[in-house]
């Protein structure tokens, strides 16, 4: 059984998940704001993994890796997802054969809800549903939530 990492600042797990809290947030390549601009993050509620802390500083990285160091006070504990694939099914209940209640394009961000071992649900624009974990970035593979 492997131990989980705390964070050296806030003693929560790292690797974890936040939000962009703000339409554009800066990451930087070190924790100050004397280092230079490496990435700029333009998506309210996008979905961030915080792999690092120092100070008032976490270093994020989006689906894609990309990012930096980014101040705390841009960085929200609510939690989203971004959808991976296109036209991604959202289900009535969290079986694969329940009515469809929608389609989600690649790259929706939703708010993240319940997570199964299979499935999370999600509300994106006001439709609510289940969606399969592996079409989602945001959540572990093996997180479960209530």
């Amino acid at each position: 059984v492997g131990v989980e990492a705390k964070g050296a600042v806030t003693g929560l797990p790292v690797p974890r998940y936040v939000s962009l809290k703000t339409d554009e947030g800066n990451a930087r390549r070190g924790p100050s704001l004397g280092h230079r601009i490496d990435w700029v993050f333009r998506h309210r509620d996008m979905p961030l993994r915080v792999t690092a802390e120092f100070g008032h500083w976490r270093r994020v990285e989006d689906e894609e890796g990309q990012g930096g160091w980014i101040h705390y006070g841009l960085l929200s504990g609510v939690r989203t997802v971004v959808v991976d694939e296109n036209l991604t099914e959202i289900h009535a209940q969290p079986l694969g054969d329940s009515p469809v209640e929608a389609k989600a394009e690649a790259g929706v961000i939703a708010r993240l809800g319940e997570c199964l071992p299979d499935w999370c649900s999600i509300n994106a624009g006001g439709t609510r549903g289940w969606v399969r974990k592996s079409q989602i970035w945001g959540v572990d593979p093996d997180e479960l939530r209530d």
